[in-house]
C-alpha cells in the first residue's frame, strides 16, 4: 500500500507530463502561448486532486492484490 506522500508524489509527475502535453495541444490549435498555459495549468490543478483521491480509493481495495497467508511460522 502507497504511503500519501508517494500517491501525491506520483500525481504531482504524471501531472507535469499533462501539464506539458495539454499546453502543447492547446498551443498548437490557438497558436496562442498564454492560453495554453492557463488552460494547461488550469488542467492540471483540477487533475491532480482527482488523481490523489483516485489513488486513495484504489489503495482501499483489495481486487488484484495477493492475500496474505493466513499464518505465519
Amino acid at each position: 500500500m502507497d504511503s500519501p506522500r508517494r500517491s501525491m508524489a506520483k500525481a504531482v509527475s504524471w501531472r507535469i507530463g499533462g501539464l506539458i502535453v495539454t499546453g502543447c495541444v492547446v498551443w498548437i490549435i490557438t497558436g496562442e502561448l498564454r492560453v495554453a498555459a492557463y488552460i494547461g495549468v488550469a488542467d492540471s490543478v483540477i487533475k491532480l486532486g482527482v488523481y490523489y483521491v483516485h489513488e486513495r480509493v484504489w489503495n482501499r481495495i483489495s481486487f488484484g492484490r495477493p492475500k496474505p497467508p493466513e499464518y505465519n511460522i
